[in-house]
């Protein structure tokens, strides 16, 4: 039997077990995905060969931290900045990043073109990420963040006005995820307008705060999970073929 797993700090949030073990029983494959949590990233060599891993997922709050720990990056692996996906063959660990894909899929959905200006929420892994796909579609984009190192702009320097001219808003950030499903990114929501598309990155819960607050102002969203299944799947595509 192949083991592959999710690697996290707290994954009582996660979807992917139960996601890939029912695909791994639809294909009828011997293979079973586990969630380990992990406190330190230091912990990662260990827990590869403790659990004979042939591949697993990246979460919060490891998917740059983990860079210096692999043997190998994928060319966009690289360039992104940020590792969600790693398969380990003959020994060695082979970073890539699949959030890419889930995030396209998720743009096209909304239907994005080049003319949109978006706004950036949170400065991760994720976020990172999500740049490299607007620079792929040529969309300008600022990023907000708390780190005034890591962004253009502090949500203190957020006003309605920014809101209104940037179109696309995204929010990278955990804040909203279960079970603090009550709180939402703190943005002039007010300035929302239905020529807006927000796009949160959180599949659960599946209609997020910040989403809520979207469309109370009728602007067009999508949350979480269609990036999720969309990366999750990319995932499994790399790691079959090493099988």
């Amino acid at each position: 039997m192949r083991h592959y797993g999710l690697i996290g700090r707290k994954l009582g949030h996660s979807f992917s077990a139960k996601f890939f073990t029912a695909k791994f029983q639809a294909e009828q494959i011997d293979a079973d995905y586990r969630l380990f949590e992990i406190e330190e990233i230091a912990e990662l060599p260990e827990l590869i060969r403790r659990e004979e891993l042939s591949g697993f997922n990246v979460t919060i709050p490891y998917k740059e931290q983990i860079i210096e720990y692999l043997d190998e990056l994928t060319d966009k692996a690289r360039e992104v900045g940020a590792v969600n996906c790693v398969s380990v063959v003959d020994g060695r660990t082979i970073g890539d990043n699949t959030d890419t894909t889930g995030i396209e899929a998720s743009l096209e959905w909304l239907d994005t073109d080049a003319d949109t200006k978006a706004l950036i929420l949170g400065s991760g892994g994720a976020s990172k990420a999500v740049r490299y796909v607007l620079r792929k579609y040529d969309i300008k984009h600022t990023v907000v963040s708390r780190d005034t190192s890591r962004g253009d702009i502090t949500y203190e320097q957020l006003t309605p006005e920014i809101i209104a001219e940037h179109k696309l808003i995204i929010n990278t950030t955990p804040v909203g995820m279960f079970p603090n499903s009550d709180e939402a990114p703190t943005i002039p929501y007010d300035a929302l307008s239905e020529q807006h598309r927000l796009f949160d990155l959180i599949y659960n819960p599946a209609t997020t705060e910040f989403i809520s607050r979207g469309k109370e102002r009728k602007a067009q969203t999508i949350g979480g999970m269609l990036m999720l299944q969309t990366q999750a799947i990319a995932s499994w595509h790399i790691w079959k073929k090493f099988m």
